[in-house]
């Protein structure tokens, strides 16, 4: 394609994408099935410069304005990520000399805002959080994509054999440091067309979430509930460290995610996970489940900002009125999900999130609500029984706090109860 013609169409779909009015993974993967033609290479080119105008809006959008023309085109030009070579072939000689002039600007130099690209709210709670330096540290790990974790099933097989068998396909991994089963692959190959994928040998997860399976501790034969299931990726990591063996309930109230989980389970092997659909969270399927599940997961809905280098247009569609109506939410489904816990089991809230609201917050609400008969196992003891090396190094205080800039995972927090 001539590169007039990419950029034109970079240009299309960041308009898109920039309303803010659906999740930029949709817009693209809609954009995508309409021009069905897009090579490999053309499509990366889209999707990366997309998400690099949403990594660093404010920083573009300021810059961008000496220039002429359409907004999106300029914010194109500036965020491309294909070859600068190429870019140069679809641009008139007035818009190499602006994007020269553009790119030679001293970015240090400019306004703090326009150099962590956060909007005010969100860069606030984290400077609350997080020293100078940190914070920074951390501005700089989401500026960049995140990297391909894979865990491996080991129903099916050994992190060393499907290492071994990604070396034979040409594709370099790495163990994670943390996670037994985890992998870290470079670059984003075409997975689903390898036998250790098609197989459900591996799943595409994030070591962190792998780590929130980890710390919920299943153990064979037990009664187990995954309370905000989505597509399962934590499920299938329960079922396996179960051994396909006693009860697995994957529970949601979206019958889309839970059926986006189907495939993955035929491929998993698993024979223990009930998915269920349920209404919200008091819904009487549950509640004839009170009191008798040994193990309960609440990776509640939330924010998803733990998850920006992924989903970085994340940081301009939330809000705090949108925290804090999540943050209601997570209170109610946490309670909900306590109620199934029988005297010597174990529960474990989880989010994404960066921030304490959906964290801290509600953590210590449970808990000064749920009263005497709970107590909070610190996450540092949890990883340490699950063999999890350099586990002080994963928490703060008695949870699980998992940052981009210092863990190369999603940024996640869990905390833990156990029932006496």
């Amino acid at each position: 394609m001539h590169p007039a013609a990419l950029l034109d169409l970079t240009a299309q779909l960041l308009r898109d994408v920039l309303k803010m009015d659906r999740p930029a993974d949709g817009v693209v993967s809609a954009f995508f099935r309409q021009h069905k033609a897009l090579g490999h290479r053309e499509r990366h080119t889209l999707a990366e410069t997309t998400y690099a105008v949403l990594r660093r809006r404010l920083l573009w959008q300021h810059l961008a304005q000496g220039g002429g023309g359409a907004l999106e085109r300029r914010l194109a030009m500036l965020a491309w990520q294909g070859e600068a070579t190429y870019l140069r072939g679809g641009l008139s000689q007035p818009e190499q000399q602006w994007l020269a002039h553009a790119q030679a600007v001293d970015v240090s130099a400019l306004p703090e805002k326009l150099r962590h690209n956060l909007p005010d709210w969100l860069s606030t709670a984290l400077r609350e959080t997080l020293d100078a330096g940190s914070f920074w540290a951390l501005v700089a790990a989401l500026e960049q994509p995140a990297p391909l974790d894979l865990r491996v099933n080991v129903l099916k097989s050994r992190r060393e054999a499907v290492q071994q068998a990604l070396q034979q396909a040409g594709i370099a991994a790495e163990p994670t440091p943390y996670s037994p089963w985890g992998l870290r692959v470079d670059g984003k190959p075409a997975l689903n067309r390898l036998d250790v994928y098609t197989q459900g040998e591996v799943e595409v997860q994030d070591e962190g979430s792998q780590l929130l399976a980890l710390l919920t501790d299943p153990r064979r034969g037990e009664m187990v509930v995954d309370f905000c299931a989505g597509a399962g990726g934590k499920t299938l990591a329960l079922g396996a460290a179960m051994r396909s063996t006693g009860r697995l309930y994957a529970f949601d109230v979206s019958g889309h995610r839970l059926a986006a989980l189907k495939p993955r389970l035929a491929r998993s092997g698993l024979s223990n996970v009930y998915p269920v659909q349920i209404a919200h969270e008091r819904d009487d399927r549950i509640k004839r489940l009170a009191g008798k599940i040994d193990r309960v997961l609440v990776d509640a809905p939330c924010s998803g900002l733990g998850t920006l280098r992924r989903n970085p247009d994340l940081k301009w569609r939330q809000s705090p009125t949108s925290v804090a109506e999540l943050a209601a939410k997570q209170r109610d489904i946490l309670a909900s999900a306590a109620r199934l816990v029988k005297p010597g089991g174990r529960l474990v809230y989880a989010t994404c999130s960066l921030l304490r609201a959906e964290n801290e917050a509600i953590v210590e609400a449970h808990t000064a609500a749920a009263g005497p008969g709970w107590r909070i196992l610190p996450a540092e003891e949890a990883l340490t029984s699950a063999r999890i090396e350099q586990a002080s190094t994963l928490v703060d205080g008695p949870h699980l706090r998992l940052w981009p800039h210092r863990h190369r995972t999603d940024g996640f927090f869990a905390a833990i109860w156990l029932r006496e």
